[in-house]
């Protein structure tokens, strides 16, 4: 059962995946940040929005999956790609900016997690987040409810909710060692063309740990195919027969002293 990313799947719906980086940019007060690392960095996508807006800044970007940094390396041969854990690096403030792009959710203990990345950021400096609100989404309980079927039930035993806080939580993590914190959230209405391109979407993020359970090309289209079939008594066909698919997400840019 492979546990692989895709990142060519990741990147056919690279537009709707890659404007939530453009608009935290957007939100950085920072003039010329010296040193930035991408954290999660994916196929380097998100990590091309930071060099558009700050081309002369050092870029380095972290991933834990050997695909991913393996295709940034490819397309973008020029920037810095790690291949790594980021719980696994330093606690030492040697960027001006620690970003994150749709990352963070899949690692636990953000009570840690969160401070340790702020420990990365050296003064004056800023933490920049995105994190999907996938758990509080129609399409998670979809997800959920097929996993939970007699047909699925012993394979999906155990796999892990993503880790999400609340606004709050980040908040009061961060506010009383940060010189402000900036939190907002955002739903992105994603014109879809059908139901089956909703779980294609999220085929290589959400739906990965549990397809990831499954050996068997045939026993993994059935689980999709009821996957999409739940997901479309959730998201109703607009009248030229698109789906619009509402995605929430939360972002967080705490600055240091």
């Amino acid at each position: 059962m492979s546990t692989q990313w895709n990142p060519d799947l990741y990147l056919r719906f690279q537009q709707e995946r890659t404007q939530p980086s453009i608009d935290l940019v957007s939100r950085i007060e920072l003039d010329a940040p010296r040193a930035v690392v991408d954290v999660g960095c994916g196929p380097g996508n998100s990590t091309q929005v930071l060099a558009k807006r700050w081309p002369a800044s050092e870029l380095t970007g972290v991933d834990s999956s050997e695909e991913m940094t393996a295709k940034a390396r490819r397309d973008y041969p020029d920037r810095r790609w790690i291949h790594a854990d980021v719980r696994d690096l330093p606690c030492e403030p040697r960027y001006d900016l620690v970003y994150s792009n749709a990352t963070l959710q899949w690692i636990p203990d953000h009570e840690t997690l969160i401070p340790h990345l702020f420990g990365m950021v050296r003064g004056p400096g800023a933490l920049a987040v995105q994190i999907p609100l996938q758990e509080e989404m129609p399409v998670r309980q979809a997800i959920r409810a097929v996993a939970a079927r007699a047909r699925w039930m012993g394979l999906m035993a155990g796999i892990s909710r993503l880790v999400v806080g609340s606004a709050g939580f980040y908040y009061d993590l961060l506010s009383p060692v940060a010189r402000s914190v900036v939190i907002w959230q955002t739903a992105y209405i994603h014109e879809m063309d059908s139901h089956a391109s909703i779980v294609t979407m999220l085929e290589s993020t959400a739906l990965r740990p549990y397809l990831a359970r499954i050996d068997g090309e045939p026993e993994r289209h059935e689980f999709l195919q009821e996957v999409t079939e739940e997901v479309s008594t959730t998201y109703p066909v607009q009248t030229n027969g698109h789906v619009l698919f509402p995605f929430h997400r939360l972002f967080f840019i705490a600055y240091r002293q």
